[in-house]
C-alpha cells in the first residue's frame, strides 16, 4: 500500500510550499472514517481514497485536490459529514468533496436518473471550480484499475459509463494519459476477447516496433537538424483501442496499420515549429488531407500542434506531431499544466478571480446553460455525451469570426449556436456563396450565411440529421411545445364532455374553483398540467372528474353512463385477463395491457426500456437508448418492465463486417445454427476495399442470447466488426 512519506514526498516536488501538516491530517482522518470497511478485493478500503490522492499528485494539483481525494468518500461511505470538513479543514476543501458525492440519500425511479442528477451535480460543482472533475477523474481511474473485482455485470455498465463520458471529458480538459488509460480499460470489459487478442498481437510485434521507432525518431531529428531546426523527436505507440477503432474504421489488421506509432517533434519556438514543418514536407511527400493547424486554431481543450502525415522511410506512412516545449506540457497534462499557485489563495481554471481561467473553459459554462432546462434524466445524459465529442470544424461567419462546431455538424447547428431565434426561423444557407441543402455537413473553413425567414418552423426531421445538443434540444422544446399545445386542446374536450355528465362543466369548475381539487388530488402544480395530461392520456378524464363534482352532485348519479376506468393503465387494459403478461411486458403493475414495440429500437429482454403511453393504441415500448424516444413527451411515459416469464422471441438484426474471402460466409453462417439462432432474412454485398458487408435479419429469446451470437461472430478469424442494427442505424458494440 502506498505510504504517506510518498504521497508527501510527490507533491513537494512539484509544489515546495505545499502545506504538509494539511495533506498528513487529512490522511488521518479518512483512514479513521473507513476503518473497518473493506473493497470487494478484500483490501482495506482506505487504499482506495489513498490511491486517488496520488493520481491526483500525478495531476500535480494544490493542496486542497491532494486532500479532496483522500475524503472523497467519507460523506458517502461513513458519517462524517460536509460541515465536519469544513469545520475541520476548510470550505473549499468541503466544497470540492461535496462536488464527487453522490445524492445519495433521494429515491429515485430509475438508475438513469439517478446517474443523470448526479451528474449533474458534479456538472454544476465544476463550473464553479474545474477540480472537482479532476478529483473525479482520479476517482474513476482508480475504480477502473480495479474493476476486475466487481461481477460482469457491473464491469460492463461501469466500462460503458466510462468509455461515453468519463474518457471523453478527460480528453475535452486534454489530460490525454488519463483518457487513454481509461479507454484501455474500458475496452478490456466492453470487448474482452478483441482486447486480449489485440495485445497479444501488439506484444509480439513490440521489439520490432521500438526498433523502427528509435530509427525514424533518429531520422527525423537529423534532417531537421540539417534544416537548422534544433528538436527533440519521440515516438510514442497508439493506445490499444485507438488501434482497435482504426482497424474496424479502415477493415485493415495490425500488420497493415502504418502508422501505429506517433512522433512529436518538440521545438523552441513557434517559427520553429512552421520551419519544421516545411523541412518535413520537402523531405518527405504529404498525404493530401492530412494536414491541421491547430496552432492558428488551438482546440477547445487548449491543445496546439501541427498535425501532418508523411510518406516517410520505407514508403511507410509516419504521423508527426509538431509543438513547442509549452505545447507539449498542455497536450500532456490539460488542464493540470495551467493551474496557477497564489499565496494563501489558489486559483484555477473555473474559478472565479484573479488566478482564475474561467474564460478558457467557457465551453463548460456554456454547457450547463445548454443542459439547464433538460428535466428529462436520459435525454440530458445524451446531450452531455453529444457536448463532450472532441472532433471539431472550424467554419466561419460572415464578418469572419470563427465558430467550432462538432464534426457532422450542419447549417441548422451554426444557426442555433449563433441564436435560438435564428435556428428556429432558418430557411435556408448558403455556404462560400452557395446555397445548399440544410444537411449538408460542414467542412473546416467554410464561411457560412443563414437565411431566415419569420414563417419557417422547425420539422421533426431536423433532428435526425443536426449534431449538437443545443440544436436537439431547441428543436426538441418547440415540437413538444406544438405537442402540448394540441394535448391540452383534447384534454379540455375530453374534461368538459365528461364534466357536462355530471351537469357542470370546465370553465364553471375553473371560475368556481372546484378544479383546484383535481389539481391537488394528483399532486400536480397548475390547470395546464392537469389538462395536458388528461390530453396525452396519461390521466382519465372521467378520474378527474370525480376529484372535481362535489359529493353532493355526484349522489344524483351521472346524465349518462360513462365507461369503467379508474386509471390510465387501466383504461389500456384487455378484456380477458390472463396469467403472465402475454407481450412479456408489465405496465405500472398490470400484465395484461396492450403492448407494442416500437420499430425504431425493437427492443430485447434484456434491454433497458421506456414505456409511452399512445392514445388508441397502448402502450410503445421503446429501449431507453433511442433517439427517438427522447423525441416524445415526457408526460406521457409510463413504468415498465420485462415480466420475465415470457420467451417470446424477438426480431433483431446484425451487420457483419468481414474479409471478402471464400468460405468465411458459412462460417459465419454455421455460428448462427451453433447458437440456435435460425437467419429469416441476409444481404450479403462485396465492398471496393476487398471487405463484405453482411446484414443478417433473426430471432432471440434475449439480450443475453443476441450477445452471445455476437461474441461467437467475433471469434471468427476475418470478422472485422458485429454490430446491431435498428431500422438501419448502425448500434456499435454489444
Amino acid at each position: 500500500m502506498l505510504r504517506l512519506e510518498t504521497l508527501v514526498d510527490k507533491v513537494a516536488a512539484y509544489h515546495p510550499a505545499a502545506d504538509r501538516a494539511l495533506i498528513e491530517k487529512a490522511f488521518a482522518f479518512s483512514e479513521r472514517a473507513h476503518a473497518g470497511q473493506r473493497r470487494r478485493s478484500g483490501e482495506p478500503y482506505f487504499v482506495h481514497p489513498l490511491s486517488v490522492a496520488s493520481i491526483i499528485a500525478d495531476l500535480r494539483l494544490d493542496v486542497a485536490s491532494i486532500c479532496a481525494g483522500l475524503l472523497h468518500d467519507c460523506v458517502e461511505d461513513t458519517a462524517a459529514t460536509v460541515e465536519e470538513l469544513q469545520a475541520e479543514f476548510s470550505p473549499e476543501v468541503a466544497f470540492l468533496v461535496d462536488g464527487v458525492t453522490k445524492l445519495g440519500k433521494i429515491a429515485w425511479h430509475t438508475r438513469e436518473e439517478r446517474q443523470a442528477e448526479n451528474f449533474r451535480k458534479m456538472l454544476l460543482a465544476m463550473a464553479r471550480d474545474i477540480r472537482v472533475i479532476l478529483v473525479k477523474l482520479a476517482d474513476r481511474l482508480d475504480n477502473m484499475r480495479t474493476l476486475g473485482h466487481m461481477p460482469p455485470e457491473k464491469q460492463e455498465r461501469i466500462a460503458r459509463e466510462t468509455m461515453d463520458i468519463y474518457a471523453p471529458l478527460a480528453h475535452r480538459l486534454g489530460i490525454m494519459w488519463v483518457k487513454c488509460e481509461l479507454e484501455d480499460l474500458a475496452f478490456r470489459y466492453l470487448f474482452p476477447a478483441e482486447f486480449e487478442a489485440l495485445r497479444a498481437q501488439v506484444d509480439q510485434t513490440e521489439e520490432e516496433r521500438l526498433r523502427r521507432t528509435l530509427e525514424v525518431e533518429a531520422l527525423v531529428a537529423q534532417e531537421l537538424a540539417a534544416g537548422g531546426v534544433v528538436c527533440r523527436v519521440k515516438g510514442r505507440a497508439k493506445h490499444l483501442w485507438s488501434i482497435h477503432q482504426k482497424m474496424k474504421r479502415t477493415g485493415r489488421e495490425l500488420s497493415q496499420i502504418q502508422d501505429a506509432v506517433g512522433f512529436r517533434v518538440i521545438t523552441g519556438s513557434v517559427g520553429e515549429c512552421y520551419q519544421a514543418l516545411g523541412i518535413a514536407h520537402s523531405r518527405w511527400t504529404p498525404v493530401p488531407g492530412r494536414f491541421k493547424d491547430y496552432l492558428a486554431l488551438p482546440k477547445a481543450n487548449l491543445y496546439q500542434s501541427l498535425h501532418t502525415t508523411l510518406v516517410g522511410p520505407g514508403a511507410e506512412r509516419m504521423e508527426l506531431q509538431i509543438r513547442t516545449e509549452e505545447m507539449h506540457r498542455v497536450a500532456e497534462e490539460g488542464i493540470a499544466a495551467h493551474w496557477k499557485y497564489k499565496e494563501g489563495r489558489p486559483g484555477g481554471p473555473g474559478r472565479e478571480g484573479p488566478g482564475g481561467d474561467a474564460q478558457t473553459f467557457a465551453w463548460l459554462r456554456q454547457l450547463m446553460e445548454w443542459q439547464q432546462d433538460l428535466q428529462d434524466p436520459a435525454e440530458f445524459i445524451q446531450s452531455v455525451k453529444i457536448d463532450l465529442f472532441a472532433d471539431e470544424v472550424y467554419v466561419f461567419t460572415p464578418k469572419g469570426d470563427v465558430k467550432a462546431l462538432p464534426k457532422g455538424s450542419c447549417p441548422i447547428d451554426f444557426a442555433y449556436a449563433v441564436h435560438t431565434k435564428v435556428g428556429d426561423h432558418c430557411s435556408g444557407a448558403r455556404v462560400n456563396g452557395a446555397i445548399v441543402p440544410l444537411r449538408y455537413r460542414l467542412r473546416n473553413g467554410d464561411m457560412l450565411e443563414i437565411i431566415t425567414s419569420p414563417n419557417r418552423r422547425p420539422n421533426k426531421d431536423w433532428i435526425k440529421f443536426v449534431a449538437t445538443s443545443r440544436a436537439k434540444t431547441k428543436i426538441r422544446h418547440l415540437l413538444r411545445e406544438e405537442q402540448r399545445e394540441k394535448a391540452k386542446t383534447l384534454g379540455r374536450e375530453l374534461l368538459d364532455r365528461e364534466l357536462r355528465r355530471w351537469r357542470t362543466s370546465l370553465p364553471k369548475s375553473e371560475k368556481d374553483g372546484t378544479i383546484e381539487r383535481a389539481i391537488t388530488a394528483f399532486k400536480l402544480n397548475s390547470i395546464e398540467d392537469l389538462i395536458a395530461l388528461i390530453g396525452y392520456g396519461k390521466l382519465v378524464a372521467a378520474q378527474v372528474a370525480q376529484a372535481i363534482v362535489p359529493d353532493e352532485r355526484r349522489e344524483g348519479g351521472p346524465i349518462e353512463p360513462s365507461p369503467d376506468a379508474e386509471t390510465p393503465i387501466k383504461g389500456l387494459v384487455k378484456k380477458a385477463p390472463r396469467r403472465g403478461a402475454p407481450s412479456g411486458i408489465t405496465v405500472a403493475g398490470e400484465t395484461d395491457v396492450l403492448v407494442r414495440f416500437a420499430k425504431c429500437c425493437t427492443p430485447l429482454p434484456g434491454d433497458s426500456i421506456v414505456g409511452f403511453i399512445t392514445r388508441g393504441r397502448g402502450v410503445t415500448v421503446h429501449t431507453r437508448e433511442c433517439e427517438d424516444s427522447l423525441d416524445l413527451e415526457p408526460e406521457r411515459r409510463v413504468d415498465v418492465e420485462w415480466d420475465g416469464q415470457s420467451k417470446a422471441p424477438r426480431p433483431v438484426a446484425l451487420k457483419v463486417v468481414c474479409a471478402d474471402k471464400p468460405g468465411l460466409l458459412a462460417h459465419i453462417s454455421q455460428s448462427f445454427t451453433d447458437a440456435g439462432v435460425n437467419i429469416s432474412q441476409a444481404n450479403c454485398r462485396a465492398t471496393d476495399d476487398n471487405r463484405a458487408e453482411n446484414t443478417f435479419h433473426f430471432q432471440v429469446q434475449d439480450l443475453e442470447q443476441l450477445k452471445g451470437v455476437m461474441r461467437a461472430l467475433l471469434r471468427i478469424s476475418g470478422v472485422q466488426s458485429v454490430d446491431r442494427v435498428v431500422l438501419g442505424t448502425v448500434v456499435p458494440g454489444t
